[in-house]
């Protein structure tokens, strides 16, 4: 117990000191105005206020994987509360916080247009394969994990093709409509049940009879998986995620003022690592290893969540715990569909002011998504988890070389960078399912040359921008409105 408590303390204090040291060395400027008024269309650029950006951030950034990665990470054992921990406040965090305030100074830009901006024109096509191939699997896994929970929830009485029937409408609505209309008014319901269920979990585990197990680094994994690469890719929303790098660009459009940047970027990636903590301690305590994996193989991780909530909870606050659940899924399922249209829109050039353009994007993608719904879940996650932390990788070396340019302390997301690169190549390279299934030796040894490689590119790219003098920041004029 004193592990978990130490370790949800840890990641508030972070918020007041780390996430302080980042602000600053990013360089808020309040007087900036934001693409929310300068580009205000009433559609996708719409200001609201910093409580209901911050809660739609949440809702966005957490699906299911703060919940579904650490459930699937805790048969590791305690070592994945170390990844939590630390990936949430150095690397998690501060992706959240440069991706969202960048796209704040270049007009609201998603992922692709900035990675084109920074790293060059190849890389605009790379990352906008990433981030589309992501937000396509991220879509449909939750689809299929809400859809799952929801049946077990209720026994089966409604045929799960309905309950995925149902999700899909709502997300096809969400996707078209202005933000404000669906996602702006329901998300903070939603957001209480989340956090009313999350915390009532936490609460029960702290007082129930079960044991929360105190830090190791021992491997507890009982296929005898290996930690190193293969819990950073189990672990990613919670620890470290590039779905978020999907995600905030949407809030960066809707933003009121720079000064709102670290409450809502820094500090609900902090929130979503305290919800993967407490899953992920609740995993550990209430199962052994060989009982998890059982259960998992069974019916994925949504058989967890309702086993922990009803017999932390009861019947009532049980079901309350799994509807917080599948919020999360549902309130990023919705805006990674919302942030696909975007993307598809700014890519090809096309007007969504109209709602015709926006179905004309948004169908397509949903028929797609839904023929991924066919596909086994496992193999599914796999897919996701590899897109997730390839393009974490590649939104950390975009903050890296905006900083670099800017000359300011680049190392804050050079050294989370170099890491999760190095945690993908070596698991592409190793994996025998989506890789090339290589020794585990000869994996990371090649993982570390290509890294080596690639940061060598890298400066060689930043040397060249800052002789070239690259603009990072767009020209915005200056407003008096108030933070």
């Amino acid at each position: 117990m004193i592990t978990f408590l130490l370790a949800i303390a840890l990641l508030i204090i972070a918020y007041f000191t780390y996430g302080k040291y980042v602000e600053k060395v990013f360089g808020v400027e309040g007087d900036r105005q934001p693409p929310a008024y300068s580009n205000s269309d009433g559609v996708d650029y719409v200001p609201m206020n910093k409580q209901k950006n911050a809660l739609i951030q949440l809702l966005n950034i957490a699906g299911t994987g703060p919940i579904f990665g650490p459930i699937m990470g805790a048969l590791y054992g305690p070592v994945a509360f170390l990844w939590i921990v630390l990936g949430s406040i150095f690397a998690g965090a501060v992706h959240d916080y440069l991706t969202g305030m960048i796209s704040i100074r270049n007009k609201g830009a998603h992922i692709p247009d900035l990675a084109g901006r920074f790293l060059g024109k190849i890389s605009r096509h790379l990352v906008n394969f990433f981030a589309l191939l992501l937000l396509l699997l991220v879509g449909t896994v939750f689809v299929t994990t809400p859809a799952s929970l929801l049946h077990n929830l209720i026994d089966g009485r409604v045929a799960l093709f309905v309950i995925i029937l149902a999700i899909f409408i709502y997300y096809i609505v969400s996707t078209v409509l202005p933000i404000d209309k669906i996602i702006g008014r329901v998300y903070p319901f939603l957001g209480a049940v989340l956090l009313i269920g999350t915390i009532s979990v936490g609460v029960a585990l702290l007082f129930s009879d079960y044991s929360i197990p105190e830090i190791s680094v021992a491997n507890m994994h009982p296929n005898d998986l290996p930690i190193f690469p293969i819990l950073f890719l189990t672990i990613t929303c919670g620890a470290l995620s590039g779905f978020h790098a999907t995600q905030s660009p949407l809030i960066s459009r809707t933003t009121q003022n720079e000064k709102q940047g670290r409450y809502i970027f820094y500090g609900m990636m902090i929130a979503e690592g305290v919800i993967a903590m407490i899953w992920a301690a609740a995993a550990m305590s209430l199962f052994d290893g060989q009982g998890l994996q059982g259960l998992i193989d069974e019916g994925t991780a949504s058989l967890v969540v309702n086993e922990v909530s009803m017999t932390l909870l009861g019947a009532v606050g049980g079901t309350i715990a799994v509807l917080g659940a599948v919020v999360l899924p549902i309130t990023s399922g919705d805006t990674a569909f919302r942030a696909a249209r975007n993307i598809i829109a700014d890519y090809l050039s096309i007007n969504q002011i109209k709602m015709a353009k926006r179905l004309a994007i948004a169908v397509p993608m949903f028929v797609v998504s839904y023929w991924l719904t066919t596909i086994d879940f496992n193999l599914l996650w796999r897919y996701f988890s590899f897109a997730n932390q390839g393009t974490a990788a590649l939104a950390l070396w975009i903050g890296t070389m905006y900083l670099f340019v800017k000359k300011k302390n680049f190392f804050i997301s050079l050294i989370p960078g170099v890491f999760i690169t190095d945690m993908v190549l070596t698991y592409i390279l190793y994996d025998s399912n989506l890789g090339f299934g290589l020794s585990y030796p000869a994996a990371h040894t090649g993982g570390m040359i290509m890294t080596a490689i690639i940061t060598v590119a890298f400066f060689w790219k930043g040397y060249k921008n800052r002789r070239e003098n690259l603009v990072v920041d767009q020209v915005a004029p200056s407003f008096d409105k108030a933070a």
